[in-house]
């Protein structure tokens, strides 16, 4: 199967054995990410909304590409704030930019890390889905963890990053003169190790420099993860 067929069958099949397992239930309050593995896995819940087997459902969604999605498709959208989520969901559903042996994620190829760690660690039950490219041994090696910042505060932060062992590129715009700024107004830095960290440990060093927003690391609420394969088989890990 080619990686854009992994994605889809990623994504419908973990849909679907959430909603056979009643993790994915009528009425829940479910956090909807961001990206190429998440929009066929905010389908696929569409469809399980018109098929009658879930109804009334309540989205969270962590970006405006996803959210537009959700409109087109007739999925309410709310905040955390509202009174019907009360800061609290049942279920988030993402895709990853990779995954370690310990279920530790790389998020924020698509500049909404901010929005999904808040959507993801405000949820009781995480899932994250990928291709088989998304697997690996360690994380931050290879795959740049993004950093977002306030942008008057650059400099002093990739000077804090560089002491922890990071090399710093500030993320460009595609078609856009200058960088990306992301849906919350900040600016992106990506962010790479010669050698395995510590993730967790990375994750609050990280966020304890003054100037950094968020970072892609997510180590605090464990998934449950499903990884296609392209012979056409999904390996799940940590569905305890």
């Amino acid at each position: 199967m080619t990686k854009d067929e992994q994605k889809v069958l990623v994504a419908e099949t973990a849909v679907d054995t959430l909603v056979e397992s009643g993790k994915i239930f009528s009425g829940m309050k479910i956090g909807l990410g961001t990206g190429s593995t998440a929009m066929p896995a905010v389908r696929r819940i569409a469809y399980h909304l018109q098929k009658g087997t879930i109804s009334e459902i309540k989205a969270v969604v962590t970006s405006f590409q996803t959210a537009n999605e959700c409109q087109e498709l007739g999925i309410p959208v709310f905040t955390l704030n509202d009174k019907v989520i009360g800061g609290n969901l049942d279920l988030a559903i993402d895709g990853a930019d990779e995954v370690d042996v310990d279920c530790n994620c790389i998020k924020g190829g698509g500049a909404a890390h901010l929005r999904e760690k808040m959507v993801e660690y405000n949820s009781k039950v995480f899932v994250v889905i990928g291709d088989e490219s998304k697997a690996v041994e360690n994380i931050g090696t290879k795959f740049r963890v993004p950093v977002e910042i306030i942008g008057d505060a650059r400099v002093p932060v990739i000077k804090a990053l560089n002491l922890l062992g990071a090399d710093c590129i500030l993320r460009e715009g595609v078609r856009k003169a200058g960088p990306v700024i992301t849906d919350n107004g900040n600016q992106i830095l990506d962010c790479l190790w010669k050698s395995p960290i510590n993730v967790p440990q990375m994750e609050d060093k990280i966020n304890s420099i003054v100037g950094g927003v968020e970072n892609g690391l997510f180590t605090k609420n464990k998934p449950i993860v499903f990884i296609a394969k392209s012979d056409g088989t999904v390996d799940i890990r940590n569905n305890n």
